[in-house]
This record gives C-alpha cells, sequence and structure tokens, in this order.
C-alpha cells in the first residue's frame, strides 16, 4: 500500500484490478473527480480545488474484512465513553474526598465568611444557627451527652431559651428598656399538646418569648462593669467578681422560689426556666445603670447621682414589664382559695424594685 502527493494537491482513494472500468467525471473549480468501477476494476478519486489538483494513488486493493474490522473498531471507539476520571481519585482517594466534603460543610463556610467579613445579618445569622443547631444535634447522637446524667435532658430543655438572632436581641432589649412604647404582650401559640399544654413559638419568631441569652450576657456584663468600678476606685480584688455573681444569684435564686410558691397557691402552671429568664432582664437595667455611673463619673464627678437617677427608669421599666408579662402568663381563673391574682402581679413587679435596689454596687461610684 503506498499513497503519495503530487503536485503540491491531494487525490482520494483508488482500488485497482482487472476488468471493466465504469468512469464518472465531474470537474470544476472547486469539485472533485470520482473514478469507480465494479468487481476486478480499479477505483480513483481525484480532486482539484482551483488550478492545484490534489491526487493519492492505492495500487493495493482494500481487503473487505480489514474494512469491515476498521469499521467495527471504529463503532466501538464510538460507543465507548469517554473516561476522565483519575485513577488516583479511586478507592481511599475517594474516602479521603469524601471525609473532606463532611468536614469542610458550605454553611460552616458560609458562616465563617460571614464572620471575618462583618457582614452577618439575618440571612447569615440564620446560617450560624443553623450550624450551632445541627452541632448539637450531633453531639447528643454521638452519645457524648448521655454519658453526664441528665445533661442530655439539661441540653434539650435548655435550647429553646438559646434560640435567637440580633434582630430578637435589639427588639428585646428596646422592649425591656421601654415597655411603655409597646402594647403586644402575649406569647404567639402554635399548637396544644396532648397533655393539655400549649406549644409556643420560638423567640426567633416571637419577641414576647422567654430566653435565657440576655439575661446571661447581662448578668456577665453587670459582673465585669462593678469589676471596673471597684478598679476605678482602687479597690479592686479578685474576690469581686465571685462576691458580685454569687449575690446576684443567689438573690435571682430566692426571687424565683418565691414567684413559684404565689403561683403554686394560685393553682397557676409555669416553667421555672421561664421565671429565670423574665427575673433575669432586669441585669440588662443594671448594667445601664453601672455604665451611666462609670461614664458621668469619669467625666463630671456625679456618678452615684447619676446611677440613681437612671436607676428610677430602668427599675420601672423593668416593673412594667415584669407586670405586663406576668399579666399574660398567670390564667384569667385561678384558685378560689388561693391569693387573687391581680394583687400577686403586682407584687410580682414591685419587686423587681427591691432586687435591682439590693444587688446596686455603688460603693465605690465617684
Amino acid at each position: 500500500m503506498s499513497g503519495f502527493y503530487e503536485g503540491g494537491g491531494y487525490s482520494g482513494y483508488s482500488g485497482g484490478g482487472g476488468g471493466n472500468s465504469n468512469t464518472q467525471n465531474t470537474a470544476g473549480s472547486g469539485g472533485y473527480n470520482y473514478n469507480a468501477s465494479g468487481d476486478g476494476s480499479s477505483d480513483a478519486f481525484s480532486g482539484s480545488m482551483g488550478s492545484a489538483p490534489m491526487s493519492y494513488s492505492q495500487n493495493q486493493p482494500m481487503q473487505q474484512p480489514a474494512a469491515s474490522s476498521q469499521q467495527q473498531q471504529q463503532q466501538q471507539h464510538q460507543q465507548q465513553p469517554p473516561s476522565n476520571a483519575n485513577p488516583n481519585s479511586m478507592g481511599g482517594m475517594d474516602n479521603a474526598m469524601n471525609n473532606a466534603m463532611n468536614f469542610w460543610n458550605p454553611a460552616m463556610t458560609m458562616a465563617a465568611s460571614a464572620a471575618a467579613t462583618g457582614k452577618i445579618g439575618d440571612v447569615n445569622s440564620q446560617v450560624m444557627m443553623n450550624v450551632a443547631e445541627s452541632m448539637g444535634k450531633q453531639f447528643l447522637e454521638t452519645g457524648w451527652a448521655k454519658a453526664v446524667p441528665g445533661l442530655e435532658r439539661s441540653m434539650l430543655g435548655l435550647r429553646p431559651y438559646f434560640a435567637v438572632d440580633n434582630s430578637y436581641v435589639t427588639r428585646k432589649m428596646t422592649k425591656v428598656l421601654f415597655p411603655f412604647f409597646f402594647r403586644e404582650w402575649a406569647r404567639e401559640e402554635i399548637e396544644p399538646n396532648p397533655d393539655g399544654s400549649m406549644t409556643y413559638a420560638l423567640p426567633q419568631q416571637d419577641e414576647n418569648a422567654p430566653d435565657l441569652y440576655i439575661p446571661s450576657m447581662s448578668l456577665l456584663t453587670y459582673v465585669l462593669l462593678c469589676a471596673l468600678c471597684y478598679g476605678n476606685a482602687g479597690k479592686f480584688d479578685p474576690d469581686v467578681l465571685p462576691g458580685v455573681m454569687s449575690k446576684c444569684v443567689v438573690t435571682q435564686i430566692l426571687e424565683v422560689i418565691a414567684i413559684r410558691i404565689g403561683f403554686y397557691f394560685m393553682e397557676a402552671p409555669v416553667a421555672i426556666l421561664d421565671l429565670l429568664s423574665y427575673t433575669g432582664y432586669k441585669y440588662l437595667g443594671l448594667s445601664v445603670n453601672m455604665l451611666i455611673g462609670l461614664t458621668v463619673g469619669h467625666f463630671l464627678g456625679y456618678g452615684h447621682r447619676s446611677y440613681y437617677f437612671t436607676y428610677l427608669w430602668t427599675a420601672t421599666a423593668v416593673s412594667y414589664f415584669i407586670l405586663k408579662v406576668m399579666a399574660n402568663c398567670i390564667p384569667r381563673r385561678t384558685s378560689a382559695v388561693g391569693p387573687k391574682r391581680q394583687i400577686m402581679v403586682l407584687v410580682f413587679a414591685g419587686s423587681q424594685f427591691a432586687t435591682c435596689w439590693f444587688v446596686s454596687q455603688t460603693a465605690f461610684l465617684e
């Protein structure tokens, strides 16, 4: 089998043999010339384009089995799908990549990037909450929480009280400090439970729902501000932190017990965590009092007076907040032999004045 180029042109396929030949010629400036013959004759295909003809001659005849074999190979090659798989991604490499994908969760990546850029809005906050919720579920399902008796039940009970976002925290802080401008105080109900109790919306969806995030963060802030007050007066001691913390916690526990006893005599149901939440909002007002007292005392020297001036507003606001909350928590119908509902609501509200004054740390304000 031989092929050659002649005259700078390209010629097609020809097969030679004995016998007569049938020839069909077509010519043109850009046409093809095709010569065909039957059995034993020669086939010639020549093409010319313009003035540069191209010719290719094949002296040996093509064998039909070879052509069939070539066609079968071409069909198999066409049927075989192209493979772009990397052999290095087989076996253990796939497992490693799957583990890497499970580790690098896209939600965690989005939350981390949002936190790094400082653009944490409602959407990114929801992403972060979903990540935290998934991590909490994984912690509970893997059995680590079951190793400590009561830990799993406590975490499941505390979870709804920390289901907050930035929008809820802002609205709730405004409502605690300025409750006189709000009219809606009833919690959002979802559905009744089989035992007769009611399922309420989470703090994310309902600003009237109690939470433990604001009380806990406000308590820590208040303790640190008290330590700063002692430090400015040159009276700081490491025992200040646990001393102020223990005084606040013990006072709140006694307050919750007293309110719970009042609910018991009225035969009204209430959750202990709800009472801890409601009675813990006072620390937000105490933090504002201490912050203003420190600031005014540093620049003007009237820290003690400014503290109690602010205390009148914050204590009144917290008392009014508790008044409205307890009025919605206590059912309209209570025990006929127990204390009156209206009286107990007023007592619970007035107790905030006493507890806010008792836990105040104003001895070293300028």
